[in-house]
């Protein structure tokens, strides 16, 4: 019985792991990106803070605008790459942004 009960969570955790790095392909394309994404100056208390510019999400049934925030950076002289939309496998997929 604990046999099985191992097994099970085991497979569990192993499909959660592989769902997490599976990426949706989207067959339609991105809109283009806005023109111009009025930037708003850093707070005050935080100017070493980055800008993540707005993107178009897919919510499954269309693209939807996400506006730009600040945020702070994980360690001293982090830098922001923002994420992209690529063609990649016959459509489109969201590659994330990340710090560097």
């Amino acid at each position: 019985m604990n046999r099985k009960l191992l097994t099970l969570a085991f497979g569990t955790l192993l499909l959660a792991g592989t769902a997490a790095n599976a990426q949706i392909v989207v067959r339609i394309g991105p809109p283009p990106p806005r023109p111009v994404e009025v930037v708003p100056v850093p707070p005050r208390e935080h100017p070493d803070w980055a800008w993540h510019a707005g993107y178009h999400r897919w919510d499954g049934q269309r693209y939807v605008w996400v506006p730009g925030y600040y945020a702070e950076p994980p360690h001293p002289h982090a830098h922001w790459v923002e994420g992209h939309w690529a063609h990649r496998g016959g459509g489109y997929v969201w590659i994330e942004g990340r710090w560097r």
